[in-house]
């Protein structure tokens, strides 16, 4: 069991990567930032400079899994982002069905009438804390 400390929640997509950031002892997630991406390199190192920052004993990834729960395409571009990141970091990194999650994030910006500019820079990390909170409120059951 990995020891208590921040947990890291990452939405991996082609053109940013939201990510979120838990409390110490693991309760709630916050929404972070987004990683305009570039290229794999630099990538990577913008979300180890977050780990590092944040002291994080975790990452949790999501993983877009399609309707039946399979990987696909998109989840074949974020498991190799894992690869990369796994190279690059000693810190464990787990990953989290996140089927739906942007979607989601963005039915709840829109209900909260949010521009449809502003929603573009923030429904990546809104997406991240969706999976991060999910994380943390199945590891607190189990």
């Amino acid at each position: 069991m990995t020891p208590l400390g921040r947990v890291i929640g990452l939405d991996v997509g082609n053109v940013r990567i939201g990510v979120a950031v838990s409390d110490p002892l693991r309760i709630i997630a916050q929404p972070h930032s987004v990683i305009t991406r570039s290229d794999p390199e630099k990538d990577v190192a913008a979300v180890r400079a977050v780990i590092e920052q944040a002291e994080a004993v975790r990452v949790v990834v999501g993983l877009p899994l399609n309707r039946e729960g399979k990987p696909g395409p998109q989840a074949e571009k974020v498991l190799e982002f894992i690869r990369q990141l796994r190279a690059a970091v000693a810190t464990e990194i787990v990953t989290q069905d996140e089927r739906f999650t942007t979607a989601a994030a963005e039915r709840m910006l829109i209900a909260a009438d949010v521009s449809r500019r502003k929603r573009k820079g923030i429904v990546d990390k809104i997406a991240a804390h969706h999976i991060l909170q999910t994380h943390l409120d199945r590891i607190k059951r189990t």
